[in-house]
C-alpha cells in the first residue's frame, strides 16, 4: 500500500519499533482514532509528566519530544529525561552534539552548567554546591525517569545527586568520569596530580587553571573539535576538588553504567573496578578519548539511549 494513512504499516498483531528500542504490538488506526489523536495528546499534556504514555496497540498520529509534538508517529512510549553534566571547565554547551541525538529518539534532555562554570564563571563554589545544581533542577523540572550523566570530575556531584534524587532516579550512567566515595574529594582520590592542581589553583585565585591543547592530544580529537573544547573552557572552581564527597549509602546499590574510554587509559581506576563487581553496574568500552561528546557524540548518544532501555 501505497500514500494514505495506512502505508508501510506492520500487519496488525505484528510488533512494531519505537525509536526508543521498545517494540510495541500493532493494532492499525481506524478513522476514528485518528480523528481523535489530537483529543489524545491534549490530555497527555495536561497529565503529570510521569503518566505520558499510551497503552501498547493505541494508535495516535504524533508523538511527544520533550514538549514538542512531531507527526505523524504510531506510539507515545515512556519518555526518559536526561540531564547530562560535563566535566572541569566546560558547560552546558559542551553536550551540543549528543543533545539532538537524544530529543530525536523522543526523549527530554537537559544539559547543565554547574556554578562557577562556562556562562557562570567566575563565581567559587564548593562540590556541595554543584550537587545542588543538579538535585535542584531534577526537582524544579519535576523529572521522573531520570538518567544521570556525568563526565569526568563531575561524575562526583552526579553520583551523590543520584542518590538524592530518590525514585525519579532510573539510571547513572559516569563517562570516563571520577566517582564520589564518602569523605573523599577529587584531589584525595588523586594523589599524582594533587600538587599540580594546588599550584594551579594558587596561581589562579583559587581556580584551576582551564585545559590547553597539549592537554587534548592522543584524545581522538580533531584540530576543529580541540579548538571548540579549548575556546570554551573557563577555569574551575577550587573548592569544588577539595571538599569531600557525602554519601548515605554505597554506590554499587545505583542502577549505573560506567563509560570506559580507552585511549584516556585501558583500564577502570581500582575503585571504579570494585564498583564494577556489584551486580547493579555495567561497563562500556568507547574506543575514543576522554572527550567523547566531542570525539564521538552520535556514538556516545547511541549508549545513552541503551541506557535508558536498560532502565
Amino acid at each position: 500500500m501505497s500514500g494514505g494513512a495506512g502505508a508501510d504499516l506492520p500487519a496488525t498483531g505484528e510488533w512494531a519499533t519505537h525509536a526508543s528500542g521498545r517494540s510495541f504490538p500493532c493494532g492499525h488506526a481506524t478513522p476514528s482514532a485518528i480523528a481523535a489523536g489530537p483529543f489524545f495528546v491534549a490530555i497527555l499534556l495536561r497529565a503529570p509528566r510521569a503518566r505520558r504514555t499510551v497503552a501498547a496497540g493505541h494508535t495516535v498520529g504524533m508523538r511527544l519530544i520533550g514538549r514538542s509534538i512531531v507527526g505523524p508517529r504510531r506510539y507515545l512510549a515512556a519518555m526518559t529525561e536526561f540531564v547530562l553534566v560535563a566535566g572541569a571547565w566546560l558547560g552546558s554547551w559542551a553536550w551540543d552534539g549528543v543533545v539532538p541525538e537524544l530529543r530525536a529518539a523522543g526523549h527530554g534532555v537537559h544539559a547543565l552548567t554547574l556554578s562557577g562554570l562556562a556562562e557562570k564563571q567566575g563565581v567559587q563554589a564548593g562540590q556541595q554546591t554543584h550537587v545542588q545544581d543538579i538535585v535542584g533542577e531534577v526537582e524544579r523540572l519535576d523529572l521522573r525517569d531520570v538518567v544521570l550523566v556525568g563526565h569526568s570530575y563531575s561524575g562526583i556531584p552526579v553520583g551523590q545527586a543520584a542518590e538524592r534524587i530518590g525514585d525519579r532516579l532510573a539510571h547513572v550512567v559516569f563517562v570516563d568520569s571520577n566517582v564520589p566515595e564518602d569523605g573523599g574529594s577529587f584531589l584525595s582520590a588523586w594523589p599524582g596530580g594533587r600538587s599540580m592542581v594546588e599550584a594551579s589553583m594558587a596561581a589562579n585565585g583559587g581556580f584551576w587553571a582551564p585545559l590547553t591543547e597539549a592537554d587534548c592530544h592522543g584524545q581522538g580529537l580533531t584540530e576543529e573539535q580541540i579548538g571548540r573544547l579549548v575556546g570554551g573552557a573557563t577555569p574551575h572552581p577550587g573548592t569544588t576538588l577539595s571538599e569531600p564527597a557525602v554519601l548515605a549509602r554505597p554506590l554499587g546499590g545505583l542502577p549505573a553504567t560506567y563509560i570506559k574510554c580507552l585511549l584516556d587509559g585501558a583500564e577502570p581506576t581500582d575503585d571504579v573496578a570494585e564498583l564494577l563487581k556489584s551486580e547493579h553496574w555495567r561497563l562500556v568500552e568507547m574506543d575514543t578519548g576522554h572527550w567523547p561528546m566531542f570525539s564521538q557524540p552520535r556514538e556516545l548518544a547511541r549508549i545513552l539511549l541503551r541506557c535508558a532501555g536498560a532502565s
